[in-house]
């Protein structure tokens, strides 16, 4: 999920994310988007992960099931919990392929005992920090050689389609000269672009690959709106679309994929 010196915090805002956004069809499509990229990305199994800012583990426990040995690192005792309650549902052998671990993700490495891993995720936290370099460094410190770097980011490039498109022109206005922006959550969150974080990561020796929108039409999706009847076809075309110009450029967040040298 994302750090903070405020458990607290974390914990109201956990809550939000793991019970209104994970469920929404924008969770959803988020969720199913990233794993559809890691799938071509990672290795496969056996192979360590770490899931850095990982929560209550929506990305990584379904990784576990798959075989893969899975760390997360996650600085609220309160989303531990939640991921702890996830994997009481799991069988035994996911069960025991997981391992949470409480540190905030700039202090990871040491949490971990400097451990390196073939793949290390950080999935929507660097929107909550002020600046993502401390997070970049820790980040590709846990990087095995030849190890894989996932990044899920807000895209500074697009800040303005949301509030134009609730007609919020004001803000919409606004947004266009700024790099941050108040979530559906109610949190200040800040927007990243594709080439900030390629340059910060090559600083360390990380090499990004590829890179990918994340949920473009079904971004401004609310329960109020009209039910959908088939969710998979929902699914494809935000998946077609994820990986496509102009549309992925267009998109919400952008998934970064990056492999050290």
């Amino acid at each position: 999920m994302g750090n903070t010196d405020s458990n607290d915090e974390w914990s109201e805002l956990g809550r939000l994310f793991v019970d209104e956004h994970y469920e929404s069809l924008r969770g959803r499509v988020r969720t199913h988007v990233v794993n559809q990229h890691l799938r071509t990305h990672l290795p496969p199994p056996p192979l360590r992960i770490v899931d850095v800012g990982g929560g209550a583990g929506h990305q990584s426990i379904p990784l576990a099931r798959r075989g893969y040995d899975v760390t997360i690192v996650e600085p609220s005792p309160a989303m531990l919990a939640r991921a702890s309650e996830l994997l009481d549902r799991e069988d035994a052998a996911t069960r025991a392929r997981v391992r949470l671990v409480e540190s905030r993700g700039e202090d990871a490495p040491a949490a971990v005992d400097r451990e390196q891993f073939g793949a290390v995720l950080c999935h929507g936290v660097v929107m909550y920090l002020e600046d993502p370099l401390p997070m970049i460094d820790a980040l590709c410190a846990l990087t095995a050689e030849r190890g894989i770097v996932s990044i899920v980011a807000k895209n500074v490039d697009v800040l303005a389609v949301r509030p134009a498109l609730d007609g919020d022109w004001a803000t919409a206005l606004a947004a266009f000269d700024s790099d941050r922006q108040i979530n559906g959550l109610g949190a200040n969150t800040r927007g990243d672009s594709i080439e900030h974080l390629t340059a910060a990561l090559a600083a360390t020796g990380v090499e990004a690959t590829d890179w990918y929108g994340v949920r473009l039409f079904t971004d401004g999706w609310t329960r109020d709106q009209p039910p959908i009847e088939d969710e998979d076809v929902v699914f494809a075309v935000e998946l077609e679309a994820s990986r496509r110009d102009p549309y992925r450029q267009l998109s919400r967040l952008f998934h970064l994929v990056a492999q050290r040298r």
